[in-house]
């Protein structure tokens, strides 16, 4: 099954200041460890950006960019998007398709809204998501750290089955590409 990498939102708006998200520097080297596999298996790895229509995050700033330890190749795709659903009013569909995707693997920032919303909208449009368990982060909130909502989604977005393609949670060591 012919797989693409989505890399969601490691933006230097989100992740230069402090305080940074939870294990930001190790959620960064493990998605170069996936980007440089998928790379190595010529899947698509595909960096979503995240933008508003001013301050952090405007398209084009320095703080729009990909964080700065995050490795971009040539041949890399880069999407823009405006909501946490990285399908809605982007090309990402229509990639997918042109590629013959039947499968997504899912890291990046933030955990429960725009990694949540991408691989609940990816189930539901009918692939199968690998969510990478150790590479997606977040920041700490009121309600809980930033660990518990990682620790939450990893559990409970593989317990939906009712989309019928399966979510799964791997470690990064645990993803394999092989097209």
């Amino acid at each position: 099954m012919k797989t693409a990498l989505l890399v969601i939102d490691v933006q230097r708006g989100l992740f230069d200041d402090e305080p940074r998200p939870f294990e930001a520097d190790e959620v960064v080297a493990r998605i170069n460890v996936l980007t440089d596999r998928a790379r190595q298996a010529a899947v698509p790895v595909v960096f979503i950006h995240h933008e508003r229509q001013s301050g952090v995050l405007e398209y084009g700033s320095d703080s729009w960019q990909l964080e700065r330890g995050l490795m971009s190749k040539d041949g890399d795709v880069h999407l823009r998007k405006t909501t946490p659903d990285s399908f809605l009013r982007t090309e990402l569909g229509a990639l997918l398709a042109q590629w013959g995707t039947g499968q997504l693997v899912i890291c990046g920032y933030a955990s429960e809204f725009c990694v949540d919303t991408t691989t609940r909208r990816a189930a539901a449009l009918g692939f199968p998501v690998i969510l990478v368990a150790d590479a997606h982060t977040t920041h700490d909130k009121a309600h809980a750290t930033a660990a518990q909502i990682r620790a939450h989604h990893n559990a409970t977005l593989p317990d939906i089955g009712s989309f019928g393609p399966v979510i799964t949670a791997r470690l990064t060591a645990d993803v394999k590409f092989a097209d």
